[in-house]
């Protein structure tokens, strides 16, 4: 098999030093996945994996399970034998998340180990606001830095100059890149987020053009594009997520296209920073920007500061990520208090780091 520089892959030292816990196993990266079968790869190459029957066991949700980008411990790192077994799933310092689709609660873990989230959209028809809101919100709860892709500017025409000042309205503090398929450099602004351990997700709805610029960055035609109408060069024929090394240094992970994405979780606070801000100066702490007096919110809108729609699309993703009535720090201690639930809550868990503390001292 071919050998592969996982340090390129992303294996860090805190990656390295989780996996020295795991005697006798080895390091992996799921590069794909298919159905309950998993290609990882390894210092030594890549080879077929599945989980072992105590990980399916004790796997509580969808997100429990591996994902592209996992670092994986294996019982083996070599392509012999029949199927490796991946027996643990090493802690995930970023990972996108969605609802999963046809369930009440579960969630599904889009991408993992992620430090760029490329929130890829066209400047034609593709052409959302609210979506893009939608992203950003899932994409910094993700532990990952996201950046808006806006691809196929020569479908744009004299129209870019706008749309590039509505889109900056909505992307508090993030970059924003103008790529186009059709020039020979239209992909180089993407390059530069690129490097050796890095990894990028590609995310976006189908024939944006996310395979597209995959393809131009590592140089060769690898992810299938096929034609979808007069103004789009192509969609992404497959439907499997796609962990792909880049010859000039790091990984990217394209996903199948996703033009509605339900969320659980969402970092309202940093994706709508604007109203945010705005908030601290209502009259009311617990101002919900619908009926109270002296709002600054509504009267930012009537100002012309900003507009009803976006408000409506915060008040909208609060509600679908169970947050609907609640400030931005009461949104916060929601967080904690569900990422505590496990353990009987923040108090427990208090009570539980102190018995640890006491017993450590009395050794």
């Amino acid at each position: 098999m071919k050998q592969i520089n996982m340090e390129n892959m992303g294996l860090s030292q805190r990656f390295i030093t989780e996996s020295s816990c795991y005697s006798g196993l080895y390091v992996g990266r799921v590069v794909s996945q298919y159905k309950d079968l998993y290609r990882v790869a390894t210092g030594d190459g890549e080879l077929a994996a599945e989980i072992s029957g105590k990980l399916r066991f004790d796997a509580k949700t969808l997100s429990d399970f591996p994902a592209v980008g996992d670092f994986v411990m294996l019982d083996r790192n070599e392509d012999t034998a029949g199927n490796a077994i991946i027996h643990n799933v090493l802690s995930r310092k970023s990972a996108f998340i969605r609802k999963a689709a046809g369930t009440s609660n579960d969630e599904q873990v889009v991408a993992s180990n992620i430090d760029t989230v490329f929130i890829c959209m066209s400047l034609n028809n593709d052409f959302n606001l609210r979506r893009v809101e939608r992203y950003l919100g899932i994409a910094w709860d993700s532990g990952a830095v996201p950046v808006i892709v806006l691809t196929k500017a020569d479908l744009c025409g004299d129209e870019l100059p706008q749309k590039l000042l509505e889109i900056e309205k909505v992307a508090c503090g993030v970059d924003v890149l103008v790529t186009s398929s059709l020039a020979a450099d239209g992909y180089k602004p993407v390059q530069d987020y690129l490097g050796s351990g890095r990894t990028i997700a590609f995310i976006g709805s189908s024939g944006v053009g996310k395979s597209t610029l995959i393809n131009r960055l590592i140089g060769q035609e690898t992810l299938q594009t096929r034609e979808i109408g007069n103004d789009d060069s192509g969609r992404h024929a497959t439907t499997r997520r796609e962990l792909i090394a880049v010859p000039g240094g790091g990984v990217v992970i394209d996903t199948p296209g996703m033009r509605e994405i339900g969320i659980e979780s969402a970092d309202l606070a940093r994706a709508f920073a604007d109203i945010d801000e705005l908030s601290v100066k209502c009259r009311f702490s617990d101002c919900t920007h619908t009926r109270e007096p002296n709002c600054a919110v509504q009267k930012a809108i009537e100002d012309g500061l900003l507009s009803a729609e976006r408000l409506a699309s915060y008040l909208k993703l609060k509600k679908e990520a169970k947050y609907e009535g609640l400030n931005s720090r009461q949104i916060e201690t929601e967080k904690i208090t569900a990422m505590f639930a496990e353990v009987g809550g923040i108090k427990n868990a208090r009570k539980l780091a102190k018995a640890r503390n006491q017993g450590k001292h009395t050794r």
